[in-house]
């Protein structure tokens, strides 16, 4: 063998050799791939927890406004109960008499069921 080839045989070496290093360096640990797997989990529950947290929003918004038509609608009942008591009371107080009332549907009933209508 030649120094020439002895030469070409070192450069051959140490560029394998190099190549290896550079190739061991540029890969991934896996405790590197299992912080990254860890932040994009962590990442996409806080978007999901995000998400969730709209939608609660939204549906006690939603829950605000059906109480307060529910309030609203019971006090429009009752306002409507004490004019047609004063109304009978009236017509018992002039001598005539009410005509006889509907039946009463058995979920009507069970708000109205305490009254005297």
């Amino acid at each position: 063998m030649t120094v020439d080839t002895w030469i070409q045989a070192a450069l051959a070496l140490v560029g394998t050799t190099g190549g290896v290093v550079a190739a061991r360096s540029a890969r991934r640990t896996r405790r590197q791939e299992r912080r990254d797997d860890f932040l994009a989990v962590t990442e996409q529950q806080g978007k999901a927890i995000e998400r969730l947290e709209k939608r609660v929003a939204a549906r006690e918004a939603e829950a605000e406004k059906q109480r307060e038509r529910i309030s609203d609608q019971d006090e429009a009942i009752g306002w409507l109960l004490h004019r047609l008591r004063s109304v009978v009371s009236h017509m018992k107080k002039a001598g005539l008499e009410p005509p006889a009332a509907e039946p009463m549907s058995d979920r009507a009933a069970r708000y109205i069921h305490h009254m005297d209508v």
